[in-house]
């Protein structure tokens, strides 16, 4: 992850290396057999499509360009030893961001939190779909288009303003998605959902109930697997000379986030795709759900009342934590070729008729489309996806053959009717059924809590009437005092406090960042006199995450005695206040909390290291996890710029550290191209002092010297090994007498030579290259006997 520099341009650009300082390298024998090279392979063959599939993924924008507003920021170091202070305090409002800092990451997690709708389909509509080349079905056509609705989405917050954003969009997931994780043994066995067809097994214990989905998220594990796929596919595609359009591990400008690595964007990505549907917090409850039944059935009236009453209370009904009240949406499917549209008309107003004006009408060909086609369009590939449901895909683009794409094409008429459909469905059903919902539980539920009333209720609550402490005694299921079963762990849906916890939900997901804070600092509250607290370390992630997604300035005494705390709070409870813990959401807080104090400017660029770093003492993430949080330390330590001519209390010697420190963690993941990265950054922020129009770069101690050189070494050996070159003393073989004969001189770099030196230095001793000295002196050897032979 490359870091923030400051807003002064650097004069000088640090020299690709790969060889000593003084002289090039000549490229040794190269083994006769790719076995080994093959070994490490992210894949088995040559497959265009799943080098496109890696690229396409990787490149994800993190952004929209224009949406959203840029978090204010501070300017100055607040009072330190190095400077006084502003007498603002850090409260400013600058119109934009520093120099070198991009809010995509903000923008990222304001589109991670999206609604989510549930789609159940009939079998002809399934059977009509999956004629069409789409495997999975109605699910399958929704969901890219649903990631970002077309046009611009009006939405009134709270107090009545309209505000217009062209980054919303909808989660489009099958009924029985986020509930396919392992189920604990004693609970109850509505968790345990078939994952082939979405229905229970009646309680009995079966392979598939306890496998999780591969669309549902929250496994870390799965994301550095992931990660790591893409890493080494990467690493083989410069290594092969392949085309790469993710990566250039050339590319180090002096701005930090316009060079960012992709992968810690993906990390971030995959962290927040597929969430899993819990208790203590309602993103991934649906909001709405779409029916869809076939003009081939003869009565569609019929079988929309089937399928509600199976999800209503069927089998396909979801826990009962869960609210089961939302909005449905009722689509009849029209088939172009076969059907007959009058027909198909009839039954629509007759659809309307019965389930009011949430209704449509989608007209689509039943014949599968090919890319030959003239009006054929791909299917969009999805954003948002687990990582194991993209460990799949990988999986299933390996194994086809290299002429097959197995991406489905649609008509042009078919892609305009889906986006005409969704953008009606969330501009005119959605996101109005959702404003209505928070206005209710505004006015009759908080209404009520924030008043004198209901604040002496909270007092009561953690009193009993004689006045004796609540902790004395033992929570008792159905208490007056608690709506918190403490048996089975949650709040039902029509608890106050679980409508609470919706209405906050809502607020973010709608982006009334005011209206959600307020809401969880109250919840916070009772979640902790209730000792639930899963709950209570819920509110306390979503009360900071909303208090820094809010444009309005901050203090730095607010941001210290508030932010820090519910943070520190949200990830004590996640990981040690609970029997079961929760590492995936700890992990989540923190990462998503560095980012958004980030932001913030020089300020908080402390805490955001502080956060980052505790991630890596935690031990929340794998190898891959650690490198690239790793770099992030360096990152929100070079963000904190200074200030004067003399940079006072930048932190830019403090941010070369840890880029050091992940050079030699990817190093150890045999990970040239990414270590190599990480040390040219470090080199970048040291201090470059311009002596008659050369930079030239002063580490701060030899051991510091010396420690970047053994780095170098190393990383100019593994770059050798992971080519094929060797130091071995095979000499008897055929195939590599045949070999010296092809052999050629040449540089690993073609940059110029000019600028070596001030690497390390004008005075800096020249690099030992160790290992491959007696190389070069048998080479020299056998160039002196030719000499003689000759």
């Amino acid at each position: 992850m490359t870091p923030s520099q400051d807003a002064t341009p650097l004069p000088l650009q640090p020299p690709q290396y790969s060889a000593t300082a003084d002289s090039s390298i000549i490229l040794l024998k190269q083994r006769p057999s790719p076995a080994t090279t093959l070994d490490s392979l992210p894949y088995r063959r040559s497959n265009p499509s799943l080098s496109t599939l890696f690229a396409s993924t990787a490149s994800l924008s993190g952004s929209h360009p224009g949406s959203g507003t840029a978090t204010p920021t501070t300017s100055v170091v607040p009072g330190s030893v190095f400077s006084p202070g502003s007498r603002q305090n850090g409260t400013q409002s600058p119109g934009g961001l520093p120099l070198g800092l991009s809010d995509k990451y903000r923008n990222l997690i304001q589109r991670a939190f999206a609604p989510h709708v549930a789609v159940l389909a009939d079998a002809d509509t399934e059977a009509l779909l999956r004629g069409k080349g789409l495997e999975g079905g109605f699910l399958q056509l929704l969901r890219p288009f649903g990631e970002s609705v077309t046009g611009k989405v009006t939405i009134r917050d709270s107090v009545g303003a309209s505000r217009s954003w062209d980054d919303f969009g909808v989660r489009f997931v099958g009924v029985a998605d986020g509930l396919g994780l392992p189920t604990v043994p004693g609970r109850s066995p509505e968790l345990r959902i078939d994952t082939a067809n979405g229905q229970r097994d009646g309680g009995r214990p079966s392979s598939s109930s306890t496998r999780p989905r591969t669309r549902t998220g929250g496994n870390v594990p799965q994301i550095e697997e992931l990660v790591e796929r893409h890493l080494r596919f990467s690493e083989e595609s410069q290594h092969h000379g392949m085309a790469n359009d993710y990566l250039d591990h050339r590319d180090i400008g002096p701005q930090g986030e316009s060079s960012s690595s992709p992968f810690y964007t993906l990390y971030l990505r995959r962290l927040l795709s597929g969430l899993p549907i819990v208790p203590h917090e309602t993103f991934a409850h649906p909001v709405a759900c779409v029916i869809a039944v076939s003009s081939r059935n003869p009565d569609p009236t019929e079988e929309l009342r089937r399928l509600y009453a199976r999800q209503h209370d069927g089998d396909l009904r979801l826990p009962q934590w869960v609210e089961n009240e939302y909005l449905r949406y009722y689509v009849l499917v029209h088939e172009e070729e076969t059907g007959d549209i009058a027909k198909s008309n009839q039954m629509f107003e007759k659809m309307k008729r019965h389930f009011g004006l949430h209704c449509h009408l989608l007209r689509l060909k039943s014949q599968q489309c090919i890319p030959s086609d003239d009006d054929s369009v791909a299917l969009p590939a999805c954003e948002w996806i687990s990582a194991g449901e993209e460990i799949d895909e990988i999986r299933k683009h390996e194994t086809a053959d290299d002429i097959t794409n197995p991406t489905p094409y649609l008509p042009d008429s078919d892609v305009t009717a889906i986006r005409t459909f969704v953008r009606e469905l969330v501009a005119q059903s959605v996101v109005p059924n959702m404003e209505r919902m928070v206005a209710t539980w505004n006015e009759q539920v908080l209404a009520r809590r924030r008043g004198l009333s209901g604040r002496f209720m909270s007092l009561s609550k953690r009193w009993t009437p004689f006045g004796s402490s609540r902790n004395s005694s033992s929570p008792t299921v159905g208490s007056s005092n608690s709506n918190y079963d403490s048996l089975q762990g949650f709040y039902r849906p029509d608890a106050p406090e679980a409508q609470m916890r919706k209405l906050a939900d809502y607020c973010f997901m709608l982006r009334d960042w005011k209206l959600a804070l307020s809401t969880y600092d109250i919840l916070r509250t009772d979640f902790n006199n209730d000792k639930a607290w899963r709950y209570y370390a819920g509110a306390a992630e979503m009360a900071a995450l909303s208090a820094l997604m809010s444009t309005a300035p901050m203090s730095s005494k607010t941001r210290t005695e508030n932010i820090d705390s519910w943070i520190e709070a949200a990830s004590y409870s996640y990981t040690d206040r609970q029997r079961s813990a929760a590492p995936y959401y700890a992990l989540r807080t923190l990462a998503l909390g560095l980012e958004l104090l980030r932001l913030r400017g020089s300020s908080a660029a402390d805490d955001a290291a502080l956060w980052a770093s505790r991630i890596l003492e935690t031990n929340l993430v794998g190898d891959v996890g650690h490198a690239l949080f790793t770099e992030r330390v360096s990152a929100c330590y070079a963000a904190r710029t200074g200030i004067g001519s003399m940079k006072l209390g930048s932190r830019k010697r403090k941010a070369a550290m840890w880029s050091v420190m992940a050079a030699e963690n990817w190093l150890k993941l045999n990970k040239a191209l990414q270590a190599e990265k990480c040390l040219d950054r470090a080199l970048m922020l040291y201090d470059v002092n311009t002596e008659n129009g050369e930079g030239v770069v002063k580490l701060p101690m030899q051991q510091m010297q010396a420690f970047i050189n053994e780095i170098r070494q190393q990383i100019l050996a593994l770059r050798l090994a992971n080519r094929g070159y060797h130091d071995g003393e095979d000499e008897g073989t055929e195939v590599e007498q045949s070999l010296m004969v092809e052999e050629a001189t040449e540089t690993l770099d073609k940059s110029p030579r000019g600028n070596r030196k001030s690497l390390i230095g004008a005075a800096a001793p020249p690099i030992d290259v160790g290992p491959l000295s007696p190389m070069l002196e048998r080479r020299e050897g056998e160039e002196k006997k030719d000499d003689q032979f000759e």
